[in-house]
Parts: C-alpha cells; sequence; structure tokens
C-alpha cells in the first residue's frame, strides 16, 4: 500500500508568486487555483505526469526538471509543475506556471 504524503506548495519563482498574490480574491482564476493548491499540497501526485519528451526545453533549462505533472483547470486552463524530494519525508511540489488553453498547447507545440 502506497503511503500519501502531504507536500509542500511552492512557486519556481518570485514573479508567479506575485502574478498569483496580484489576483483579485474573488476571480474565477484564482478560486481555480486555490483549489489547485490545495489538491497538490494533499497529494503531489494527483496531477497528470507528461512524458520526458513532451518536457519545454525551457523548462528544463531554467528549472533542471526531471519530472513534469500538470493539473487540469477548469474552462482549458492547466497549471504545471514539477515535484521534488529532498528527503525522504518531504515532498515539494514546484509550480512553474499556469496557462491557457491556447498558450498550453503553444509551449508543448501541440
Amino acid at each position: 500500500m502506497k503511503i500519501i504524503r502531504p507536500s509542500e506548495v511552492i512557486f519556481a519563482d518570485d514573479a508567479g508568486e506575485k502574478a498569483f498574490d496580484a489576483l483579485e480574491k474573488g476571480n474565477e482564476l484564482r478560486k481555480y487555483l486555490e483549489r489547485a493548491i490545495k489538491d497538490i499540497q494533499q497529494n503531489a501526485f494527483c496531477g497528470i505526469q507528461l512524458p520526458k519528451r513532451l518536457f519545454p526545453q525551457e523548462y528544463v533549462k531554467e528549472h533542471k526538471i526531471t519530472n513534469l505533472w500538470k493539473y487540469d483547470l477548469p474552462d482549458g486552463w492547466r497549471v504545471v509543475y514539477t515535484i521534488t524530494t529532498p528527503s525522504k519525508v518531504e515532498v515539494i511540489a514546484i509550480i512553474l506556471e499556469w496557462l491557457s488553453h491556447k498558450e498550453y498547447e503553444r509551449r508543448f507545440k501541440y
């Protein structure tokens, strides 16, 4: 039986955190993101793991990722994140960015 450990969720950079903080409290996208963060905190593996062949090179170069996950939000939005385990008891999910459907297709070259 696999035990699911809670994880810490952080943003990959200050710009992502500032963009999230800039969203108004009642904003629909903010609500979606807050729900995604809560779900990822409860289980970092709740998203869909993407195969390495789909990793955008800018993520590999800038963030040195070795895994990539997407969490689907309503209205075609997606959260893209990576998971790291700095110790056997700690899981950290790092939100790289959130994208509209169109931006996601462009980033992943669909």
